[in-house]
């Protein structure tokens, strides 16, 4: 569950640190004063999208800071290994800062990741619903998503979206080479002789830069044997050769070190210049003799490197992408080889058409399962939200030879009364209707997923009355098996919370800035009195509000 969360710089809030509680909490106040703001903030927590915009005026960065339980066994615990970041003290720290330029950052347990990381985290961590999340309801991809994610299905639906992905590739290639049969075969005849002849000069990438080593060698030769000699004669073998001169100073060093030991420091540098220069003069020697004027051979390399550098030229890349453009070749060459043959390519896309008609039709049985289990809990919840005699139904459309989502559409369907028929949801249900049945879809299918943390944004618009005490209620149920928290303009919502906010705004220094405050027993009977009776408030009002926090 999220324990807290820590604001700095964002919209209207100056400076928040918010401790939060387990079971059910209302967020309440009056519209702007910064109730939705605290949601948006812990979205971007959350791995959001973040805009220059929400960082408060005059200020150079906004940062947010939530911290989370760490649940003791589970996928994300299992994720943040994989990650390599750290997750051994019982919680998940994630921190975001925005710059006014726009520019964010992340950080999660301290490591910097990205948002697509952070979003990963957040998505095992906390679920918001948006007030405006079941206009999203009407979209038909919408609908199949939340089937799918309703029945843990978007593993099987992806591998579904995946195998008709590759029948597609398939059935294009076979389209592509019975239409394009000519053109195809002189390709293949000019890739085929590509081929060969690359393979033909057999040439790898370290070739090339022994060869070039090897030339520069041998073109040289002369001079580097004149060098050599230069150097030995310089060393031990000319008149004024510097070993016998150094061996000679050595000698005399040492002589006079028996009669004064502070010159032991000046035998033993000598004594090591002597070492290193008897090392360097066996290596010159050694080097010497290895030196040899092999015009053959030298003719030899200048042929090998005329015939890579000619190849390049050809084919218009440098020396070393050569090996690249064979294996290029190569698999171009296989391609069309394969497209060539029509008959091959359609056995292949009737056996990729099977693999995915097989994995489709399995994912469609379980959809079935799942939109006739979650039908019946959505009409039964209807029934308490004042749509007595409602029904709501999720038809499965089949579509012919498939798609990537599978074989068939969801639709989401609704009858407003008993005497009517089933019809699109988008077309028969009022603003109203469709806040309800919105709410009570989320309601559901939120108490089968494992979030800890659920977050209401203002979804009971619409609504008011028996009504709104009854999706209080609801909101105080799911309470009671994970944290719940709903910024809500209701008093029947607000007065079933387990505990309750206050968020206001309040001018500081000319500036305008958002306050929250958590709410004790009295404190909640006068904001519950003020959510009832607006500006003037009177026993009367409170008295209603305190009978309504008792009979929770």
């Amino acid at each position: 569950m999220l324990r807290h969360l820590s604001i700095r710089d964002f919209v209207i809030v100056d400076q928040l640190e918010l401790e939060f509680e387990a079971g059910f909490g209302a967020l309440t106040g009056e519209t702007g004063a910064g109730k939705s703001i605290l949601l948006d903030a812990l979205g971007l927590a959350l791995g959001g999208k973040a805009e220059a915009g929400v960082v408060r005026a005059g200020q150079a960065r906004a940062e947010i800071v939530a911290e989370f339980d760490l649940p003791a066994d589970g996928p994300l615990r299992d994720w943040l290994v994989e990650q390599e970041i750290e997750a051994d003290d019982g919680c998940v720290l994630m921190r975001r800062v925005i710059e006014s330029g726009g520019r964010s950052r992340a950080w999660l347990n301290g490591s910097p990741v990205v948002l697509a990381q952070m979003r990963a985290a957040g998505e095992w961590l906390a679920d918001i619903h948006g007030q405006h999340a079941h206009h999203a309801l009407l979209r038909g991809d919408a609908q199949l998503a939340l089937v799918d994610a309703h029945g843990g299905l978007a593993a099987r639906a992806a591998e579904v979206a995946e195998r008709y992905r590759a029948w597609s590739a398939l059935r294009r290639a076979r389209e592509a080479a019975e239409e394009g049969a000519s053109s195809t075969e002189r390709e293949r005849e000019l890739l085929g002789w590509q081929v060969s002849e690359l393979r033909e000069l057999a040439f790898d990438a370290d070739e090339w830069a022994t060869l070039n080593q090897e030339q520069a060698r041998l073109a040289h030769a002369a001079g580097l044997i004149e060098g050599s000699a230069e150097v030995l004669d310089g060393l031990a073998e000319g008149e004024y050769a510097v070993v016998p001169q150094l061996e000679r100073l050595l000698g005399r060093v040492a002589e006079m070190a028996r009669h004064d030991g502070q010159l032991a420091d000046v035998q033993e540098l000598l004594g090591s210049a002597g070492i290193q220069l008897d090392e360097a003069l066996h290596a010159m020697r050694r080097y010497r003799d290895r030196l040899d004027l092999d015009p053959a051979r030298l003719a030899e390399i200048d042929q090998r490197i005329q015939a890579i550098t000619a190849a390049a030229r050809k084919y218009r890349v440098a020396p070393d992408g050569l090996p690249e453009l064979l294996a290029d070749s190569v698999f171009r060459l296989e391609r069309l080889t394969r497209q060539s043959d029509p008959e091959a390519l359609a056995r292949e896309e009737a056996a990729a058409r099977a693999a995915f008609m097989g994995v489709a039709q399995s994912l469609s049985e379980a959809r079935r399962k799942v939109a006739a289990g979650l039908s019946a809990a959505v009409t039964e919840a209807m029934q308490s939200l004042a749509m007595v005699g409602s029904r709501f139904d999720i038809a499965l459309r089949p579509v012919e030879e498939g798609c990537a989502s599978g074989i068939e559409t969801v639709e989401f369907l609704v009858a407003a009364n008993a005497s009517q028929p089933l019809r699109p949801m988008a077309r028969v249900a009022s603003g109203g209707e469709l806040s309800r049945i919105g709410l009570a879809i989320q309601v559901i299918t939120s108490r089968n997923a494992s979030t800890p943390t659920l977050i209401f944004d203002e979804v009971d618009v619409g609504i008011g009355g028996r009504v709104a005490e009854i999706v209080g209620r609801l909101l105080r149920q799911l309470g009671d098996d994970r944290q719940v928290l709903c910024v809500t303009h209701l008093p029947q919502v607000a007065a079933q919370a387990n505990w309750q906010w206050s968020i206001a705004k309040e001018t500081r220094d000319g500036q305008t800035l958002s306050r929250v405050t958590q709410l004790d027993a009295a404190a909640r009977i006068e904001e519950i009195a003020r959510m009832l009776g607006g500006v003037n408030i009177t026993d009367t009002t409170r008295s209603h509000a305190a009978e309504m926090l008792s009979l929770r």
